[in-house]
């Protein structure tokens, strides 16, 4: 094994300029992600400089068997953690042969998005929190719980230390220095209220990088965890009863938010969500309503409400923002299995472009 382990950590720097791709995309469920590996003749740094790339559609539910081919464009470049060196990480993606964007390409209409001239001059920021849950893999449940059975009551667990409180922090912190070294903006980790599920948060990223972040990040987690034998879960709510769910609860704000005066554009920003409450729940993830019950840090799914440091709402501003007059919201709506293209630039055109 410590042969096998030498060769999957070769550095091929030492003998060869060519570097290896991998290039990710999201496959047909919504959440699935695919990836695949190409040699390059040397380093690349600029996506535009990365050639485009196809794979077989009909076996990711992308498209049918007699027209199966999409084509990958390279969209942002990541340092690669696992096989180091300048080998890198690619986020893609997805297009038919003629150019059009096929149905699960969620980053083509965001981009469209975030490159209007309205949005731009705004510079929005997103900080996400992703939360996610591990599971012990050949019976799909939360590691450190007894199989078939229960652990103590909530309340031990949150940010925890412990052999018997906290359950997977070596994913966990694997995870998070892998996205440190792969150029991601992750600003932080922390043990989450169920055991078992934890949180990392990206941000504060500026536009569509945000989303691009958390894809590559949910890229890392899923290697990471299949490499030690656990499955990680972005469902919502993967535990029925009284436990917590799991979300993704999205932190935004604009120049205009950030600057003097700036709790009013909040306030305004906050009464436009409340107008499309409905159009964005129905884009914040399958299965939230399972979540968004009103009870376990939730506001109730049908119901649209904003305070300050109230974690029942649907948008909860900070204490801060409200003593300086100015900073950011919290959009606690998103369920953990969200796109994150779809959230941000959901956000940021209801808040800047939509006039109601």
């Amino acid at each position: 094994m410590s042969l096998l382990t030498d060769l999957v950590n070769l550095d091929l720097s030492d003998n060869t300029e060519k570097i290896i791709a991998e290039y990710i995309w999201g496959g047909g469920s919504g959440m699935d992600m695919r990836s695949k590996a190409r040699t390059l003749p040397g380093p690349v740094t600029d996506p535009s400089k990365l050639p485009k790339w196809n794979y077989d559609g009909s076996s990711t539910g992308q498209a049918p068997g007699e027209d199966s081919e999409v084509i990958l464009y390279p969209q942002a470049i990541f340092k690669d953690p696992f096989r180091r060196g300048n080998n890198i990480l690619v986020m893609c993606d997805t297009y038919t042969p003629a150019g059009e964007p096929i149905p699960t390409n969620k980053r083509h209409a965001a981009a469209q998005i975030f490159s209007n001239p309205d949005v731009v001059a705004e510079v929005p920021w997103y900080g996400i929190e992703q939360e996610y849950t591990l599971l012990q893999k050949d019976v799909n449940w939360p590691v450190g719980w007894p199989i078939g059975g229960f652990p103590g009551p909530q309340g031990p667990y949150y940010c925890s230390v412990g052999a018997d409180k906290s359950f997977g922090r070596d994913i966990v912190d694997a995870h998070y220095k892998a996205c440190l070294y792969a150029g991601i903006n992750i600003s932080g980790i922390n043990g989450e209220v169920m055991p078992g599920q934890w949180e990392f948060q990206v941000g504060p990223s500026v536009g569509i990088s945000a989303a691009d972040e958390v894809w590559i990040a949910r890229f890392i987690l899923e290697r990471i965890t299949e490499i030690a034998g656990v499955v990680v879960s972005f469902d919502p709510k993967p535990i029925p009863g009284d436990w917590n769910g799991a979300g993704a609860h999205t932190n935004y704000s604009t120049k205009s938010m950030r600057e003097e005066g700036g709790y009013e554009i909040i306030k305004k920003a906050i009464d436009k969500l409340g107008l499309r409450h409905k159009e964005h729940i129905s884009a914040y993830g399958e299965g939230n309503e399972r979540r968004l019950t009103g009870h376990h840090e939730t506001a109730d799914i049908n119901t649209f409400k904003w305070g300050v440091a109230n974690r029942g709402a649907s948008i909860r501003v900070g204490r801060d923002t409200e003593k300086e007059g100015k900073g950011y919201f919290e959009d606690r709506r998103p369920a953990s299995n969200m796109d994150p293209y779809t959230v941000t630039s959901m956000i940021a055109e209801t808040t800047l472009l939509w006039n109601p």
